[in-house]
């Protein structure tokens, strides 16, 4: 066996040109390998906190239906309790109570229907980017209570700017009586998310509930966790906890159907990539083991001359491929950390790009995990054993008198 295994070392680099290439062209299919799951990796992450972080959240408590009709009476049951359970949670790092109604926004210009959502602004701080992306005034000055908070885009339409008034009309709860306040425009903001920037106006929370008479009720609950993957592992019991008493609790998963199929596509495609990737590299390793064993035809058939069995003449094979993948490998290796690192530090630029319903706001920067430096590289080496067995039983079958004439 260590005989094999030296032989099938030394026997790689009796050509060390083709040697060179054939490990070059498997490793840079390795690389490649590597670079784009840990680019999808980066991808999906940026998307999961595009979509979550802006305002959405990871995921979200209602009252069963809200999600359909946006009744503002339909309002969470226990509110206070579940707040107090959302405090305790170790999962939870910040979640943002909020009341939502469709309303129009009025002003001496032009009139806008929009979602009203009422905040408070110290909890949603932690948990949506609204007050990171203020362009012009502020997020809530102060303790007024008519301030109002609205897109850059909206503030184009109505033609005002921070300090001007504006009139904002609901139907309030159960009765449908239109109620009507005048606020003062606090601030203005700027995702660059055109359902964002032109169909939002946030309040204070506590006026949002008098205008909707709705008391001290709150139509939803949006939720930030400490590890961005929890909303989406299987058999999460969280979502089934707080989901009693008429409540509803979801994922980000469920809120965005459009995004979590797209995922979905990202990984058949790797899974694509991966078929093709590791077909180029089979025709790579069968010709590379295929002219090595032509050149040493009459050195084979010495071989079986002098009593080498057939399957000894097989394990060779297997052994110089195993040689070969394990130079692959390095090379691979080495040229995918190298390529990912590079890219880490300075990120692909997709600001601003649209897809399956999120706007990327930062870089895209890949992410490197230890599964992509052992799985990858451990299917390269058993793949390229597995299509060395053909090769290997070609020379195992090598008639000694036909191979004794040969001699290239």
């Amino acid at each position: 066996m260590t005989l094999a295994l030296r032989l099938g070392w030394r026997n790689l680099f009796r050509n060390k040109r083709r040697t060179l290439i054939a490990g070059l062209a498997i490793g840079v299919g390795l690389a490649s390998l590597i670079f784009t799951d840990a680019l999808m990796q980066g991808m999906v992450a940026q998307m999961i906190k595009s979509a979550t972080a802006a305002y959405l959240g990871e995921g979200e408590i209602h009252r069963r239906g809200f999600r359909l009709t946006q009744e503002p009476g339909l309002t969470i049951h226990d509110a206070a309790g579940v707040e107090a359970r959302l405090e305790k949670d170790p999962d939870v790092e910040a979640f943002a109570p909020r009341a939502e109604s469709f309303g129009m926004i009025t002003s001496a210009a032009e009139a806008r229907s929009v979602m009203i959502v009422g905040v408070d602004p110290s909890r949603e701080r932690l948990l949506s980017q609204v007050d990171d992306n203020i362009r012009q005034g502020a997020f809530f000055e102060g303790s007024g209570e008519r301030d109002i908070v609205i897109g850059n885009a909206l503030a184009e339409i109505l033609g005002v700017e921070p300090g001007d008034r504006i009139v904002a009309t609901v139907s309030q709860a159960g009765s449908g009586v239109l109620a009507q306040d005048m606020f003062r425009v606090s601030g203005i903001y700027r995702f660059g998310i055109k359902e964002m920037d032109e169909g939002f106006a946030f309040v204070r929370l506590a006026k949002a509930q008098d205008m909707l008479g709705i008391g001290r009720g709150i139509n939803e609950i949006a939720l930030k966790f400490r590890d961005i993957r929890f909303a989406t592992r299987k058999d999460n019991p969280f979502w089934t906890a707080y989901s009693t008493g008429g409540n509803e609790a979801v994922s980000w998963a469920v809120l965005l159907p459009q995004l979590r199929d797209a995922l979905g596509l990202f990984w058949i495609s790797l899974a694509f990539m991966a078929a093709i990737l590791f077909g180029i590299v089979a025709f790579g390793i069968i010709n590379t083991l295929f002219m090595s064993l032509y050149e040493r035809m009459f050195e084979f058939g010495v071989l079986r001359a002098v009593g080498t069995r057939s399957a000894g003449v097989r394990r060779l094979i297997i052994f110089e491929a195993g040689a070969l993948a394990a130079l692959s490998i390095a090379m691979g290796l080495v040229l995918g950390l190298v390529l990912t690192l590079v890219v880490a530090r300075t990120g692909v630029n997709y600001s601003g790009i649209e897809f399956a319903g999120t706007t990327f706001s930062e870089p895209l920067t890949p992410v490197l995990q230890v599964r992509q430096l052992v799985v990858y590289p451990l299917a390269t080496f058993l793949f390229t054993l597995l299509v060395a067995l053909y090769p290997a039983r070609v020379a195992g079958r090598l008639r000694i008198a036909d191979a004794l004439r040969k001699s290239l």
